[in-house]
């Protein structure tokens, strides 16, 4: 009771401090306006067709968990963030080959606005293409029943769904953008995040319904709510595990003042990469399956669309192996232990029994090579095993590790932002036991 009591306290806590208030209330308003859109039809489309072929087809149904079931409705969110995700994870890999871009990189302010802008020049072209692939793809099928998707397909119904894909896009691109300026939060990560529990009332409704009328067994329930805790605190453990390294700073002294002298440490997170090794995954296992979407004819695709249909051996294998792939691959985009050392040495640090440099350099290689091994092996597992006991028990709803590890990881910065804003102000976090990474 007295924990219930103190977390309300903090709740009323954050609606007192006046510039909180406005930002909760701003992040609010915009995910509810991107809510809005969700359900704002593509002209010239048959969405209960498409949404029959959508129940059919687990590989795209997965992309729709993401846009919130936007692709299934053919709604102008379709292609929802994910072309602005690819077009910044593309910048952020040619930063590393690019010499202009990795110097942009190294600029501060400046240089991040220039990414910023070629990053929304991306997303325009990425959104172009993939709009124009989406409007194929919907002339070509038919639903269920025999009903076309389309029933005016053609250049004017394509080139309407490119304006009307790419306008979307863009309009999600910067909601997420002053979300993450002007409300609480990252924008474009709480834009995914909302998507993904969109499906939630739905999924609630539908598991009521099958237990209500017997297709569901209660015996079979609560083992796999059993087991989805177990995955959401395995998720969270792994989101916030670290690797600390030690380091010294020398004593200096500038004038009158005594500079340095401390004892801290460089946290290197497990799970360094995130869900960005996943979404990679996603993309090029994915790819196949599309490219057969466009040639029914082509025995040899469909062969391979086959083996590679959701959860089957091949599809498991080989998503895996690509997960742990991309997990070594970003992780050594997003952090050069060259750069790492040169900039400990430079403020005058060290790690207790490593020489300042190269030695220090290979030290943190050396860790961060045996840290990433138990990550990305966690991030396959994470992906795939859910999905195969979901379909093992043949629940009525979709449970993946993917879309936990979205929404925990979103849900913990975002507590974290609130968290430093009540301590700023000497009130008491949101959390007394344990304690959020961040804070002090």
């Amino acid at each position: 009771m007295a924990q219930s009591n103190a977390f309300m306290d903090s709740l009323r806590n954050m609606w007192n401090i006046p510039e909180l208030r406005r930002r909760l209330l701003f992040t609010l308003g915009l995910l509810a306006i991107y809510r809005l859109g969700g359900h704002v039809p593509t002209p010239g489309v048959d969405a209960t067709a498409l949404a029959q072929l959508m129940k059919s087809n687990s590989m795209l149904g997965l992309y729709d968990l993401f846009v919130g079931g936007s692709f299934s409705r053919a709604t102008i969110f379709a292609l929802g963030i994910m072309p602005y995700i690819s077009a910044s994870i593309i910048l952020q890999v040619l930063g590393t080959v690019v010499p202009h871009l990795e110097k942009l990189q190294k600029e501060g302010e400046e240089g991040r606005r220039k990414i910023t802008q070629y990053t929304r020049y991306g997303t325009v072209l990425i959104s172009l293409i993939q709009s124009y692939a989406f409007s194929m793809f919907l002339e070509s099928f038919k639903g269920a029943s025999g009903v076309e998707v389309v029933s005016n397909p053609g250049m004017s119904f394509r080139l309407i769904t490119m304006l009307t894909q790419t306008t979307g896009t863009i309009g999600i691109m910067w909601l997420g953008e002053q979300i993450t300026e002007r409300g609480i939060g990252n924008g474009i990560s709480l834009i995914i995040m909302v998507g993904i529990i969109a499906r939630l009332p739905n999924d609630l409704i539908t598991t009521f319904t099958s237990l209500k009328n017997g297709t569901l067994n209660a015996l079979v329930l609560i083992p796999a709510l059993l087991f989805m805790f177990a995955v959401i605190a395995s998720v969270v453990l792994m989101t916030q595990a670290q690797r600390k390294i030690p380091v010294q700073y020398a004593k200096r002294v500038v004038g009158r003042k005594t500079y340095g002298g401390q004892n801290t440490h460089i946290p290197l997170r497990v799970n360094t990469a995130g869900v960005i090794p996943i979404i990679f995954a996603q993309s090029l296992i994915i790819l196949p399956v599309s490219i057969a979407a466009f040639f029914p004819k082509s025995d040899f695709l469909a062969g391979v669309a086959q083996e590679l249909s959701h959860n089957s051996p091949i599809y498991v294998i080989l998503y895996s192996l690509v997960i742990i792939f991309f997990t070594y691959f970003y992780t050594a985009v997003v952090l050069n232990p060259e750069d790492l050392a040169e900039n400990i040495r430079k403020f005058g640090g060290f790690v207790p029994g490593i020489r300042p440099g190269k030695k220090t350099a290979e030290y943190i290689d050396y860790i961060m090579n045996r840290i990433t091994l138990p990550g990305a092996v966690f991030l396959a597992a994470i992906a795939v095993v859910p999905d195969l006991l979901v379909d093992r028990m043949n629940l009525t709803f979709r449970f993946g590790g993917t879309s936990v590890l979205i929404v925990v990881g979103v849900a913990l910065d975002t507590l974290q932002q609130i968290e430093s804003h009540l301590l700023m102000r000497h009130y008491d976090g949101l959390v007394k036991k344990g304690k959020l990474r961040g804070r002090r």
